[in-house]
């Protein structure tokens, strides 16, 4: 299924958002930037990500920073060393040479088995190469208790981790990450868990201004977020999900508590 603009705008917004967030740093793996000559990039959405890498690291051998997605959305015109193809990441992998970089982004809620996903990314790097795993758990929590059963963000974030298990895909995967790599026989191992304000609520400036943005993309993307797993898997009528958003909208915009999402 084809992307919305909006949603492909949302995306490319939720990009700078977490580049600044990790303040401007396409990746942190600790590799040597001289061997990186080869990099996948899973689920590479509108591909900005592997284009800002094209212009990063422009000897990079030509062609050889690759994005793939299910959806051809990726703009035409790009650096040299970059290329995208059309592929279903959860299919066989055919790439033949192996990467040095692989990376991995927003697939919390698109993957119906992730060790399988570790497992390949872990044969298809070069020794030495990193792989790279930035994903949310879409479960929100608060630190002051403030988020509670009865409000109704609290209500459809449940509701949306339920239609997705449902349906066979894991909507939390950051904190099992950790055990999924060491599965596959992964060393050198760095997890880290980042919370993401969602809102306006923080203190200081800089987190202000993070969980204004992250509220902002929440709010244009329920829909694409909600629609099909609750009317699909739920049940529900796009009349009742419209009328549930409406009020989610609604709450989120009041700030009646302090929330946030892990990455």
């Amino acid at each position: 299924m084809a992307q919305a603009p909006d949603e492909l705008g949302r995306l490319d917004y939720n990009h700078e958002l977490v580049l600044k967030f990790l303040r401007y740093s396409l990746f942190l793996a600790p590799i040597d930037e001289k061997r990186l000559h080869r990099v996948l990039d899973i689920g590479t959405g509108t591909g900005i990500w592997a284009i800002e890498m094209g212009d990063a690291f422009p000897n990079a051998l030509s062609q050889q920073i690759i994005g793939n997605d299910l959806s051809p959305v990726q703009p035409r015109l790009v650096p040299s060393n970059v290329r995208f193809e059309i592929d279903d990441v959860e299919s066989d992998w055919l790439y033949g040479d192996q990467f040095d970089l692989i990376f991995s982004r927003y697939m919390a809620g698109s993957l119906s088995d992730w060790p399988t996903l570790v497992s390949r990314a872990y044969e298809n790097l070069r020794p030495g190469g990193w792989v790279e795993f930035q994903d949310y758990d879409f479960e929100f929590s608060s630190l002051n208790h403030s988020l509670k059963p009865h409000h109704k963000t609290y209500q459809w974030d449940h509701e949306f981790l339920k239609a997705a298990k449902l349906c066979g895909i894991e909507p939390c995967p950051g904190s099992k990450l950790e055990h999924w790599v060491k599965d596959a026989g992964f060393i050198n191992i760095g997890h880290k868990a980042i919370r993401v304000p969602l809102g306006p609520w923080a203190k200081d400036e800089y987190h202000q201004d993070i969980g204004l943005g992250n509220l902002i993309q929440l709010l244009d993307g329920l829909e694409a977020f909600t629609l099909r797993l609750f009317c699909g898997v739920l049940g529900k009528t796009e009349e009742e999900v419209s009328t549930q958003l409406s009020e989610v909208r609604q709450e989120l915009r009041s700030q009646v508590f302090h929330a946030y999402g892990e990455l």
